[in-house]
């Protein structure tokens, strides 16, 4: 391995890894803000659910599947348009933060929506016994005993979109993909193609290791 090509891709490497940090740091957080109330409802309204509305319920859930079936980098070219309408391009970071998110919420919300469904209903039918609503039960309730459980989905979240964010490289979004692609694989740089793997590799070991203690740390059961 020629460690003068690696030292003479320094700065893109670190450009490179900036971007994949823009591209996660906005898309996973608004994923988290927008999915989980997403995620709630779908729990909340579904058939023996607090609010049950079968038939609302069946028309949100049928577009979540719809988002969530579509292969990333298709979706990723299908809404060009709404993206250039939102950050006014088509190309680099700001653009595939777009489909990331859109891409990202759904698939965010089901977890969350298996997360509380995966609690049983004990703990609900107790709280409503004591009159709490349907709000209290939610906040101080499922939300509460599902903490562990909504910090593994979001380290899942999270791991799945650092692979998606490199598939953006095919369309010059940015990031250690886009960085593997021009100087990997166009310009036969062997080197920097093991590079951009290694380093795609230490970020999906940190995010889980974090994720995997910060889920733990939380866990009542493990802490007890």
């Amino acid at each position: 391995m020629s460690f003068d090509i690696i030292l003479d891709r320094l700065p893109e490497i670190n450009q490179a890894m900036l971007e994949t940090f823009a591209m996660i740091g906005v898309a996973i957080p608004l994923a988290v803000l927008l999915g989980t109330p997403l995620g709630i409802w779908l729990w909340s309204h579904a058939p023996g659910g607090l609010k049950p509305t079968p038939k609302s319920h069946a028309v949100v859930s049928a577009l979540v599947n719809m988002v969530r079936s579509f292969p990333f980098l298709i979706l990723l070219i299908a809404i060009i348009p709404f993206t250039r309408l939102i950050v006014g391009t088509s190309v680099g970071t700001a653009a595939v933060i777009v489909p990331l998110t859109i891409n990202a919420i759904p698939y965010f919300a089901r977890l969350v929506e298996q997360n509380i469904t995966q609690l049983g209903t004990g703990a609900v039918e107790a709280s409503r016994a004591m009159g709490a609503t349907r709000g209290q039960i939610i906040r101080n309730v499922l939300l509460v005993d599902a903490k562990p459980a909504i910090i593994g989905s979001i380290t899942i979240t999270t791991v799945s979109f650092i692979s998606y964010s490199a598939m953006s490289g095919l369309v010059g979004g940015g990031g250690i993909g886009d960085l593997a692609i021009r100087y990997g694989y166009y310009r036969y740089e062997t080197e920097t193609m093991i590079v951009a793997c290694v380093l795609m590799v230490i970020l999906v070991t940190v995010v889980q290791y974090s994720g995997t203690r910060a889920a733990r740390w939380t866990d009542k059961r493990v802490s007890a």
